[in-house]
């Protein structure tokens, strides 16, 4: 046996690279995760540590003497505009507005306050949460510069005698976003291609494993599948049901049995052809060889044989062609039958009508015979069943045949009908001589006779047909007899 694999390269590369790009996605999101994590978190505790600093610059630079408002109500410039550009210049990341109580945005260095330019508003919601939690909550604001953005803040509530409001602090202002965005491009790229390296790495060395583990069972039934396919019939997959891929194994094991049954179906089909041309061969050659030594004998004899045995020459001729008509057509109709290339035709039909039309067409069998052939229904029921009523009506002359011919003179035939079970039980009984127990179980197979019969006509296929016939009506004949007593054959037929 040539040594094979039992895994193509293309399919471990095909289960590596859906591993690799599995563990690879998961890494990737794990990167963009545990990033966006971090930085709320870095977020939140910037936040929760600079929650004093906007009551810090309340208390420590908002006094009497350095009021946030004029007397005229405006914002305080001089000294608010040092203040921001103070503690800016300290922290380049914070950004620092004076608001009304309304959100609206009085003050800024960073923004243009000029004529005719709208006032810009921030929503107080979020201040309010945040003041109400004592600054230990986190909370986005809006960002002023930018309305599409939210941004950690800090604020204070101040009241003045002129003009109320708050001082709100970015904490994350347009220069921490710049140079957040800038470190984080860089450090996304120096993390994520050594994360992908080291990943690749690892899924070489850990899918191959994982490969090698995930198919072993796909290993095992490749091999069995081999040996099958070389000729070990009997070769199956031990404890399909415990495999990884039981489906796939329990279908293996169903397609070698039906490859065994369909090869046990071929090896029975050619022996029957066998027994066919032997039975056959026999049946034919003594009608054949009568055939053709009469008509010899016709040929030679013609001018000295008188009329009558002329006459009964011919009738050895007739008679010996009717038994061959009769073995083709037997042949004919089990071949058929065997190959199922017949399809019942189900009808309703009076099986109590059948059966008196059959009794009336053997009466002249049965006279010369001296055999009693009568019909049994109880009360004289019309008994209507749903069947083929051409093959039952075979199967029945099948039957009767075999009777009339086991059957020796002065004694009975009966058909009888019964549908007290709720549906029809139909009999052929007879009391001629029997079948041996021994025999009883074979006496359907084809080319089968009683040993007592075996030199009567015919080629052992007439109970063999009414055995397919019946099977056709998904059915079961049965047989019951005792030797020298007579045989009964009994079937069943669903009841209308």
């Amino acid at each position: 046996m040539n040594k094979q694999s039992t895994l193509t390269p293309k399919l471990v590369f095909k289960l590596w690279f859906a591993l690799s790009v599995l563990i690879v996605g998961m890494a990737i999101c794990y990167i963009l995760i545990t990033n966006y994590y971090s930085n709320q978190h870095h977020l939140a505790t910037q936040q929760e540590i600079n929650s004093p600093l906007a009551q810090h610059l309340i208390n420590e630079k908002f006094t009497e003497d350095t009021p946030p408002f004029l007397e005229d109500g405006s914002v305080n410039k001089a000294v608010f505009g040092d203040l921001m550009h103070d503690m800016m210049a300290v922290n380049r990341s914070i950004e620092v507005y004076m608001l009304g109580e309304d959100g609206e945005v009085l003050y800024s260095v960073v923004l243009e306050h000029d004529p005719g330019v709208p006032s810009q508003y921030v929503d107080v919601k979020p201040i309010e949460d945040l003041l109400a939690s004592g600054g230990k909550g986190f909370c986005l604001g809006d960002d002023p510069r930018d309305p599409d953005e939210r941004k950690i803040f800090s604020v204070a509530h101040f009241e003045n005698k002129i003009k109320n409001g708050y001082i709100y602090i970015i904490l994350s202002g347009e220069a921490y976003q710049t140079a957040s965005a800038n470190i984080f491009s860089k450090y996304i790229k120096s993390f994520g291609l050594g994360a992908i390296g080291l990943t690749t790495i690892f899924t070489l060395l850990f899918g191959l494993g994982v490969i090698w583990f995930l198919t072993k069972n796909l290993r095992k039934i490749t091999q069995v599948a081999r040996r099958f396919k070389e000729g070990d019939l009997d070769a199956r997959i031990d404890n399909p049901e415990n495999t990884d891929i039981s489906v796939f194994a329990h279908t293996f094991n169903e397609m070698a049995d039906t490859i065994n049954e369909n090869l046990e179906e071929i090896k029975n089909v050619d022996e029957l052809r066998r027994q066919l041309i032997a039975n056959v061969s026999h049946d034919l050659r003594t009608p054949l060889a009568i055939l053709k030594g009469y008509a010899e004998t016709l040929q030679e004899k013609s001018e000295v044989l008188g009329k009558e045995e002329t006459q009964r020459y011919l009738g050895v001729i007739s008679s010996n062609s009717d038994k061959l008509t009769n073995l083709v057509e037997q042949l004919f109709e089990y071949s058929k039958l065997e190959a199922k290339q017949i399809e019942p035709l189900m009808e309703q039909f009076s099986i109590t009508d059948l059966c008196l039309d059959l009794v009336t067409k053997y009466q002249l069998v049965a006279k010369e015979k001296n055999i009693e052939l009568s019909l049994d229904v109880d009360q004289n029921k019309n008994i209507m069943v749903y069947a083929d009523i051409s093959l039952i009506e075979r199967a029945l002359q099948n039957l009767l045949d075999n009777a009339f011919k086991f059957t020796p003179e002065n004694g009975v035939i009966k058909l009888k009908l019964d549908d007290s079970s709720g549906s029809c039980k139909v009999a052929v009984n007879d009391s001629g001589i029997g079948i041996a127990p021994e025999l009883q179980s074979s006496v359907f197979d084809r080319f089968k006779q009683t040993s007592e019969g075996f030199s009567k006509d015919g080629a052992g296929l007439g109970l063999a047909i009414v055995k397919k016939i019946i099977e056709l009506h998904n059915s079961t004949i049965e047989v019951y007899s005792k030797h020298h007593k007579g045989s009964e054959f009994t079937f069943v037929l669903p009841k209308i």
